[in-house]
């Protein structure tokens, strides 16, 4: 039976419906802004790293930014430590050839996801499901996460050279949840590499540890922790965070989830900035029970457009989104890379994941979630320094008719249809 001709009654549930996000304690978790403070924080990691460096991103650049964390990673090879790098097929595709030559007799272990080095490559199922996670850890003791690619703030490679840095965001975290971005990041490198035989890695690199050997990793990086105290933490306290990744196997609406389930529970406000947003039923409707309840629901989204379809997707929304009380900006003095959000004042969230049908479904993904009430102030006074620089949109902008439904109608055939094609049956 199609999904059409279902009967409403018989709606299949999310495959990891119902699940709940499981918060690790004894965190230490710094907000880092644009790859102008990520980088030099994750060279140093590096530089110092004694056993293994693992790092997976959706795009590694070609220019000098991205040369110089080519550079680390090759140095660190050289000395023994075992580097291992992968990277997207597509998203990377332009500079694979010379990321190469960069690590060319570094020993690195390079892997490629999904690679698109032929033509009938395009041909192969789930080639719309790409790697768009962006981690890096270093010695399983810290870890880095967020939305920033392995490039220049101030470079793309369609649009080329800018004044002005992208909004971006970034969290490095010192503790245990280091070792679950670990895990995580070692299962994606095993997926590239061994293909069909990456489901048995996953099993066995995020199986719970044997009692005696989760005792002693946990002693090993409390002595750490101690020992070695990062500066300028957004929090001097041991914080609860969790790492929630959204992949195609058994974890596919994790993500979506967290954010909903944050929503719900609102009672003051819900900020998120992301620069794609075409958010689910499900989704928008908590939203607009959310602003209808008395809580102030901002949303920051692009007012420089990369892609012309994302922002038609966006505004397609905003009239439905706007009668219900929801305040929406548009970023303008940059372009906007940050997928981010926090709710109330002790609920926050970074990582890669935008609110779109390709991150929601589709992708694969890294958010951290930390309830911390100095993390989520951090956060906020980042989000209402980028709000304050915004437009906000009004009811002209927004008008709803027919030219308006029109619009909706066409977008929904083309997300609808993008989904089908990427192999997802799940409602959305």
């Amino acid at each position: 039976m199609t999904a059409a001709a279902r009967p409403r009654h018989a709606k299949p549930a999310p495959r990891d419906a119902g699940r709940r996000l499981r918060f690790v304690g004894g965190n230490r978790v710094e907000l880092l802004q644009g790859g102008d403070e990520l980088f030099p924080r994750m060279r140093e990691a590096i530089a110092g790293a004694e056993r293994e460096v693992w790092l997976a991103t959706y795009i590694f650049s070609d220019d000098d930014t991205a040369h110089a964390v080519a550079e680390a990673l090759a140095g660190a090879a050289r000395r023994g430590v075992a580097v291992h790098v992968v990277v997207d097929g597509f998203g990377s595709m332009a500079t694979l050839a010379r990321l190469r030559a960069w690590l060319d007799g570094a020993r690195v272990r390079l892997e490629v996801f999904r690679p698109i080095d032929r033509w009938w490559a395009w041909l192969q199922p789930g080639q719309l499901r790409r790697l768009h996670q962006k981690v890096c850890v270093v010695d399983g003791r810290v870890a880095f996460c967020g939305g920033i690619n392995v490039i220049d703030d101030r470079f793309d490679a369609s649009q080329g050279w800018f004044d002005a840095p992208r909004l971006d965001f970034a969290v490095a975290i010192h503790g245990p949840l280091a070792q679950q971005v670990h895990g995580a990041a070692r299962a994606v490198w095993a997926r590239a590499h061994l293909g069909r035989g990456w489901r048995d890695e996953m099993r066995r690199l995020t199986n719970a540890a044997a009692p005696v050997e989760r005792t002693v990793r946990l002693l090993r990086l409390l002595r750490r922790l101690r020992a070695a105290t990062p500066p300028g933490s957004a929090s001097t306290q041991p914080v609860q965070a969790a790492f929630v990744v959204r992949d195609n196997f058994r974890q596919r609406r994790s993500i979506e989830r967290s954010f909903i389930q944050a929503i719900r529970r609102a009672q003051d406000r819900v900020d998120i900035a992301v620069p794609y947003f075409y958010p689910g039923r499900g989704f928008r409707r908590v939203l607009r029970q959310a602003a209808l309840r008395g809580v102030r629901v901002r949303l920051l989204l692009q007012g420089k457009v990369d892609y012309r379809i994302a922002a038609l997707a966006a505004q397609a929304l905003y009239a439905e989104l706007r009668s219900h009380g929801v305040r929406i900006f548009e970023y303008t003095p940059a372009f906007l890379h940050a997928k981010v959000a926090v709710v109330d004042d002790d609920w926050a969230t970074v990582g890669s994941s935008n609110i779109d049908p390709l991150s929601l479904l589709l992708n694969l993904e890294a958010n951290v979630v930390v309830r911390d009430r100095d993390f989520a102030a951090a956060l906020s006074v980042r989000l209402d320094a980028a709000i304050a620089a915004s437009r906000e949109v009004d009811g002209i902008q927004a008008r709803a008719g027919w030219r308006a439904a029109l619009r909706r109608r066409v977008i929904a055939w083309i997300a609808g249809t993008y989904l089908r094609v990427g192999g997802v049956r799940d409602p959305y």
